[in-house]
């Protein structure tokens, strides 16, 4: 029935393009109600309808980490589904993971709308959000609901972010409160300390203060779930080593690179259309495919530093297999999307993952797992970057 609709999405992508927020949360709004109505008759043919559109499978895909086990490497990137509405319908759409927030402890309403535009001409977003949030009570109400009526089929994470009114000092016990209120319902988070559209977040990266955030939550955790940390593309590499060090010597279970970038060089859109000024102007962070190179730069070096002994979700302009297998073979082992499935639609993620298959066939490997850093000089690359 979907892909019935796929001619069209083009049409329909340009028709919202002056309201990209309000069709965001249109989706969310169908999804949740989906999962609310998954046992009347019209959800579950809805639900089987969309399983029969996206997911695709192939056990060359399947892997285990961290105790959990993943259908495919591509997964839902956080950003898209801040509260946790769809939570119980990813694995429909074909994800073999997803990632829920950026969510705060304390609710808060994001920045003065517009605050996420399009840069068609560069296929990339600028987006301000703002960590907008309902709260970390909310979520975890919200995802009690969702899993009462049928427990996650495919792993989900949460991205935790620092509340916008929570004193940077404070930044612990603030992430300390929301971890709290949902360790035990997602089977992984994130310590999101690199976004740039709250004010002072990105400076919980340096090594003084990041290291409390690192303590207090190992501490309350104990070990039980999978902790990760998402980084900015615009650290230096010498930052990154510092990070990377915390990381291990904390025990982090694996890196997400990266976050969106700060970096405006090299855009074709010169201007915003939607406030008319220079898009150099604007604040914001850019995801889509500007980021792609420098994202698999930062894979590259963190599986050359590490020696692949620290797990990496990549993301950063995936929009075709193309790009996911340059992200693994530069040392991802799991990928995340948001940008490049809004542009190229829901199909994009079946076309990835037979692209995917179609790449092992051409290099005569059996498995997904065994691409993972294969393009990786181990002793040239620190070189190159350093």
């Amino acid at each position: 029935m979907f892909n019935l609709a796929k001619p069209f999405y083009p049409l329909f992508f340009s028709l919202v393009k002056n309201h990209v927020e309000t069709a965001h949360l249109k989706s969310l709004e169908l999804f949740h109600w989906l999962d609310c109505n998954r046992n009347k008759i019209l959800g579950q043919s809805f639900l089987k309808q969309l399983e029969k559109s996206f997911c695709y499978q192939d056990s060359r895909l399947q892997q285990s980490l961290w105790g959990l086990n993943f259908a495919n490497p591509l997964g839902l990137a956080a950003g898209y589904d801040k509260d946790g509405l769809g939570a119980g319908i990813w694995s429909y759409l074909g994800f073999g993971f997803a990632s829920l927030g950026a969510v705060t402890l304390h609710p808060q309403p994001g920045n003065p709308r517009p605050r996420v535009f399009r840069l068609s001409l560069d296929k990339a977003a600028l987006n301000r959000m703002g960590a907008n949030s309902q709260g970390a009570k909310s979520l975890a109400s919200i995802l009690t609901e969702t899993w009462q009526r049928q427990p996650p089929t495919i792993p989900i994470g949460i991205n935790l972010c620092k509340s916008k009114i929570t004193p940077l000092e404070e930044a612990a016990s603030d992430y300390l409160g929301t971890f709290q209120y949902l360790q035990d319902l997602a089977d992984y988070f994130t310590i999101n300390v690199s976004s740039p559209n709250t004010p002072g977040l990105r400076s919980l990266q340096e090594g003084e203060q990041l290291e409390p955030i690192l303590e207090t939550l190992q501490k309350e955790n104990q070990g039980q779930k999978p902790i990760l940390i998402k980084i900015s593309p615009d650290l230096d590499w010498p930052a990154l080593v510092s990070i990377l060090k915390l990381a291990q010597d904390y025990n982090l279970s694996g890196v997400i690179a990266t976050n969106t970038t700060i970096s405006r060089e090299e855009l074709n859109t010169k201007i915003l259309t939607a406030t008319g000024k220079p898009v150099e102007e604007e604040a914001g962070g850019i995801s889509g495919q500007p980021l792609k190179k420098r994202s698999t730069e930062v894979i590259r070096f963190i599986w050359q530093e590490t020696k692949g002994k620290l797990p990496i979700i990549g993301v950063g302009g995936i929009f075709t297999a193309e790009d996911a297998w340059e992200k693994i073979t530069a040392g991802a082992t799991l990928l995340q999307f948001y940008t490049g499935w809004v542009y190229e639609g829901p199909w994009s993620v079946p076309t990835i993952l037979q692209g995917l298959c179609s790449k092992l066939d051409q290099h005569n490997l059996t498995h997904i797992s065994q691409a993972v850093g294969i393009k990786v000089s181990p002793n040239s690359q620190r070189n190159i970057f350093l």
